[in-house]
Parts: structure tokens; sequence; C-alpha cells
């Protein structure tokens, strides 16, 4: 057995913490991840500082914070920086490092460190490349199907999966895992790195598990006492979520529940091949979120936003090597940053000067974390001390604050409220501290001012948001349907 252990970690898209089994959740059925959580350290206030895939991605990967890596947007045609990433870093100690699934990265074919990567990113052909999942389907009998479903990457309305299942992108990527855990070089260690595209909509689960929750009342979405606030901008994100009926939030909430209960089971077979390769007794196994998803909380949906459901992703680490924390819960106040530097140390490695998060099993915990979200006026940011959360909108002078210890919700806005002054205050004059690239505009004499002279104009969305059409031929190589 290698000194080192193998690293199996598993990364999804919009899957928020409180949505588990173990986090309790009583709707949603996630027994393994209920198990894994069980056998190792559940993290509780992980956060994503950036809520948006492409800049989530890039700090999980290189441990840097948006102000380093650079994008606190959404630039997809934005190169890493030139730092070592996580990939790179086990592979410089001996490592064999292989991917399967969504990277997010520009060029699309960067591997970013890995040895290998087999590839699936949502069918961007705008970036003039196939990726490995497309060519599966097209040498399977399915060339260009695999948006004949007719569904939104960014909407959710849904529908069952109109293939086979051995062509659900989560049954094809986990079974490319499968083929490189059986090919590991048995003389070196291992880094593999899980990324599965759901439960990001399109919202089209297998028959099967839509079934698992036929007649089950879904969660109730709770309501802010602030949503009927003036901030413009979140006028603005809730007109995304105006278009859906009761019947279609209940039908999404449904298909998105099937969907990350469909990669809980299919994570079942990557733990499977561990033990049958003979290394699951030397393996750490992590699981966690780029962001997570409003899901009509509050009136909104998806990202992009500081409210719970949204930056709050799960982070599970667990495995032999970590058995030493079985069936610990922890609350401190941690980051998507922060897992780079966990994995490389318990792994006995170097980590890398630039990376900027924590060793979570260091006995040292920031006491305050800064997130950010978009440029200009229409940008939110966010600063919080894990107990309260303060939420910042420019454009409108707006602020938010919340007691998330007592109100995990967020319903209750206690801001300008007297007896809260003094955190309100501390947040604040941490939130100014962190302003840059402009944002400083926002503050004078140590207070917010924001912006006032600002018009916001609303969009017609003539290409449904991001919709896709049928593959075959292969669409132009153009980003006039890019997903910004």
């Amino acid at each position: 057995m290698n000194k080192q252990p193998n690293v199996l970690l598993i990364n999804v898209d919009h899957w928020s913490a409180a949505r588990m089994g173990c986090a309790g959740d009583t709707v949603m059925m996630t027994p393994t991840l209920d198990q894994l959580a069980q056998n190792g350290i559940r993290f509780t206030n992980c956060y994503s500082t950036c809520p948006v895939c492409i800049p989530a991605r890039r700090s999980l990967m290189t441990g840097t914070f948006p102000r380093t890596h650079g994008d606190r947007v959404y630039s997809d045609t934005m190169l890493m920086p030139n730092v070592k990433t996580m990939a790179q870093s086990f592979r410089d100690a001996g490592y064999q490092a292989y991917a399967v699934g969504k990277l997010h990265v520009y060029p699309q074919r960067n591997r970013i460190g890995f040895d290998d990567v087999i590839l699936s990113e949502e069918a961007r052909y705008n970036f003039g490349i196939v990726d490995d999942y497309q060519i599966w389907l097209g040498e399977h009998g399915y060339l260009g199907k695999e948006y004949a479903h007719g569904m939104s990457n960014n909407q959710y309305y849904t529908r069952p999966w109109h293939l086979p299942e051995e062509a659900h992108q989560t049954t094809w990527a986990t079974a490319q895992m499968v083929n490189m855990i059986k090919r590991k070089d048995p003389t070196r260690p291992a880094f593999f790195y899980m990324s599965y595209v759901h439960p990001h909509p399109p919202l089209v689960p297998l028959q099967s598990y839509l079934d698992m929750y036929d007649g089950v009342e879904m969660p109730k979405s709770p309501m802010g006492d602030w949503i009927n606030d003036d901030a413009e901008m979140l006028k603005q994100y809730h007109e995304l979520a105006k278009v859906y009926s009761p019947r279609d939030i209940e039908r999404a909430k449904k298909a998105f529940y099937a969907l990350c209960t469909h990669i809980d089971h299919q994570m079942r077979l990557l733990i499977g091949t561990l033990r049958e390769e003979g290394l699951l007794e030397n393996t750490i196994i992590g699981f966690t979120s780029d962001h997570g998803d409003a899901l009509f909380d509050h009136g909104l949906v998806a990202k992009r936003n500081f409210y719970r459901n949204s930056t709050n992703v799960p982070l599970i680490l667990t495995g032999r090597p970590l058995e030493d924390y079985a069936g610990t819960v922890s609350d401190r106040l941690i980051c998507l940053e922060d897992i780079m530097p966990t994995l490389l140390s318990v792994c006995n490695i170097e980590v890398p000067e630039t990376v900027e998060g924590e060793n979570l099993f260091n006995s040292k915990q920031r006491k305050l974390l800064f997130g950010e979200i978009s440029n200009g006026p229409t940008a939110t940011r966010m600063a919080t001390n894990g107990k309260f959360k303060l939420i910042y909108y420019p454009y409108g002078n707006i602020i938010q604050l919340f007691n998330i210890a007592r109100d995990p919700d967020e319903t209750n806005n206690l801001a300008h409220k007297s007896e809260y002054a003094q955190i309100q205050k501390e947040l604040t004059d941490y939130l100014i501290a962190n302003l840059h690239d402009g944002d400083e505009d926002w503050a004078e004499n140590g207070r917010l001012i924001g912006v006032v002279d600002y018009q916001v104009k609303k969009k017609a969305d003539f290409g449904l948001y991001n919709q896709r059409g049928l593959h075959w031929p292969p669409p132009k190589e153009t980003d006039s349907y890019s997903n910004v």
C-alpha cells in the first residue's frame, strides 16, 4: 500500500449544503452522503465566495480568492491564473491525476495540471471543441441528441430524460471514472476528480428517480420579510422566477431532488470500485459543490446571490485516513479555497505559497469571510462571521443583515435595528476594507454610500435563457448562445 493516501474529490453543480438527509432535509434521499458524513467530518458553514460556476471552480482548483485569480463575474474566455493548481500539486508529488466531467476552464481542453481529462462541458460548441460526452453519444447512436429533450440549461422547466439510462450524463460520467480507477498505476497514489454537471439545469432526471418523489410533498420555500424591499437588483432577480407557476415550481423541485439522488446512488459505484480494486482503505473521499441553488427560496432561482442555498455549499471529508474525525460536524467558517490546502496537507504534500485558503485540520480559524459577485452597480457583496451575515447591494445602497445562527433561512432582515448596530458596523467595516477594483467608490468616510445614478435596463430573452438546439450537424462556432 502507498504511504500517501489516494484522493477522490467529488464536485457537483448547484447543490446546497442544506439539501442532504444528514443536513436535516427530510425529503431529500441521500443515503450515500449520509453514511459518508456519519463516517467522516461534515462542515456546515462552507461558502462559495463567488457563487457562480467559473469563478468558484477557479477558487477550488487554485486555493485563491476571486480578487487574486481574477474572475468574480463569469469570464468564460479567461485563462487560468499563473499559479499551481491542485491537480499539478498532486502530480508534482508523484500522484496520478485524472478528471472526469466538467472543468469549466478556457481553453476547454486545458488540463489544468491533470494527466488526462474525460470532458463533459454542456455542449459549448461556441468554443470550437466537441467534448468526450458528445463523442460517446455519437459513437453509440445518439449523435447530436443530448439536448433533444428541449429543456434549457438555465431554466426550471422539466421533463424526464429522453435517452437510455447509460446515456444520462450522471451515469456516463460515473462509468468513465470507474474505468479511470480501474486503470490506476498500482505503484503510485492517485488524485481522482469526479465533476458531475448536475443538478444544474436542464432538469431532466431519469424517470425512475423522478418516480421516487412521486406523491411526496416538497419542502416549502422560505420567504423573507425583505422581498418587497426597494433593492432594484432584487427586483431583477425576482423577475426570473415569476414566470413559473406553482405547478412548475413543484415539478422543478422534484426533478432537482431526483437529479441529486441519482448522483448519490452513482457515487456508490465509485466507492464499490475503490473497494474492489483494493484502494478504499487508503483513500480520502471528499464531496462538495461549486455553489448552490436558491430553488425558489425568497422567490429566487439559481445562483449569483449570497442567500443561504446559493452560497452555502456542502463539504464532507471521509475515509480510513481520516477515521479519527468520524461522526464530526464542524461549524467553523470555511470556503472552497480551503479544500486545496486541506487535501494537500493530509497527503503530506507541500502547499504552494500562492494558496490563500486554510488547512481545515489546523487549529487556526478565520473570524470573517468576504464574498463578491459581479462588477459595477449590479454587483453584490457579502461579509460574514459565521453567525451573522451582511449582504450589500450598491445600487440603491441596500444593506441586509441576518442572524444566520438563529434564522438560517434568512427570513428576518435585522439591518438598521439598534440592537444589532455593533455587529452591522463590524461586518460593514470588514466589507469596506475588502472592496477593490473600483468598488471603493461605494464607500465614503467609513460609510457605504452605494450607487444612485444608474439605470437598470431590462433585456428581452429571445434565446430562452441559453436554450440549446439539436447538435447534428454541429452548430456554428459562435458566442451568440454563450452561457453568460
